[in-house]
């Protein structure tokens, strides 16, 4: 599958954006999608996932409450809605897919094959 990450910007703290991971060539149907992010200066890390066919999610401490990753079966498209958004936010997010991730393998970036390109949020205060 192809990924296309898009819908970040630049937010004032406190405010909401939508990003959204579509696929290309494929369906998600089979698939863990999560979505990763990185600022600058720091590791890849792990912001949320959702498996496709049981709409099962996971999510780090750091988000919990604030982000909601659902997902679209018409528009094969995975969605992370953020809320209460902080500067420490600030970041390019990134969606990744695979076909074979067990539960606890959600949150390893290097567990995932397929990437999209990122989409950079910038939350200012």
């Amino acid at each position: 599958v192809q990924l296309q990450a898009f819908g970040g910007g630049p937010v004032q703290a406190g405010e909401s954006l939508r990003l959204s991971c579509s696929s290309s060539g494929g369906t998600f149907r089979r698939y863990v999608v999560g979505w990763f992010r990185e600022a600058p200066g720091k590791e890849r890390e792990f912001v949320a996932a959702i498996k496709w066919s049981a709409q099962h999610t996971a999510y780090a401490d750091s988000v919990k409450g604030r982000f909601t990753i659902s997902r679209d079966t018409a528009e094969n498209t995975v969605y992370l809605q953020m809320n209460s958004l902080k500067s420490e936010d600030t970041a390019v997010y990134y969606c990744a897919a695979d076909s074979t991730l067990i539960r606890s393998s959600w949150s390893m970036s290097t567990a995932y094959d397929f990437w999209g390109q990122g989409t950079l949020v910038t939350v200012s205060s």
